[in-house]
């Protein structure tokens, strides 16, 4: 049974907007994104330099949209459902773990270019990188 449409969450009010499923093969790769995503979360979560966050939520936007099983196995999940239910209900991440990943970027790309990278246009670019990545951590929204 592949619905058409459903709401982000069983437990999702009347207020919440209808995501409108993907059917057939884009379906299926949704789904494999979506595990795609959830494999480098987890990765994020032992390599200091891949983040976690963004990877969860994208995988959050590929399960809405292919497997409200799946979805709702991430919404449900103990150590990644904070993190997506923060970002849906108030667009927004903690503030600890914001600052977690932007200190987490300044020590390895620090590490990075002082012992690893000789070349100085390599390390302009890892620069440019680092600066890009914190701006973009600096500018989304957080709570406490």
């Amino acid at each position: 049974m592949e619905p058409s449409e459903f709401t982000e969450s069983s437990k999702a009010s009347a207020s919440r907007p209808v995501v409108v499923a993907v059917t057939g093969t884009r379906r299926w790769i949704y789904i494999g994104l979506g595990w795609f995503c959830v494999g480098l979360a987890v990765a994020g979560v032992v390599l200091p330099v891949l983040p976690s966050t963004p990877f969860l939520l994208l995988a959050a936007f590929f399960f809405a949209r292919s497997s409200p099983r799946f979805y709702q196995w991430l919404l449900d999940n103990r150590t990644f459902g904070p993190i997506i239910r923060e970002w849906r209900e108030h667009r927004s991440i903690p503030r600890r773990a914001k600052y977690k990943a932007i200190a987490l970027i300044i020590i390895t790309f620090g590490i990075t270019l002082g012992f690893f990278v000789k070349l100085w246009f390599l390390r302009v670019m890892l620069l440019l990188i680092g600066a890009g990545v914190i701006t973009f951590l600096l500018r989304l929204p957080s709570r406490d």
